[in-house]
């Protein structure tokens, strides 16, 4: 009788053992998602710093001429009328 216990108390702690370490909701299961929820947060903070610079650089470009003038400057490289155009060209290197 007492081996007969010992022995359903034995398959019951590795049964235990098996969902601690190993089965869903196992401590390794729980550190991964941890980690990945780490990793979520900090993209996410990465993102909401750049939303915040779009978001800026938008209300910019509703307020002001000058926003809007440096834009069109450096992307598109507009002059205006009275301004010469100076295009300096390097040679690639040898």
């Amino acid at each position: 009788m007492s081996r007969l216990l010992i022995f359903v108390l034995l398959v019951t702690l590795a049964v235990l053992q098996y969902r601690l370490w190993v089965a869903e909701g196992s401590l390794a299961e729980v550190s991964r998602r941890e980690r990945a929820v780490a990793a979520q947060q900090q993209e996410n903070a990465r993102l909401r710093e750049r939303n915040a610079l779009l978001d800026a650089e938008v209300g910019d470009l509703k307020q002001g001429l000058e926003s809007i003038e440096d834009r069109a400057r450096h992307d598109l490289g507009m002059i205006h009328q009275d301004e010469i155009f100076f295009q300096q060209i390097e040679e690639p290197p040898k």
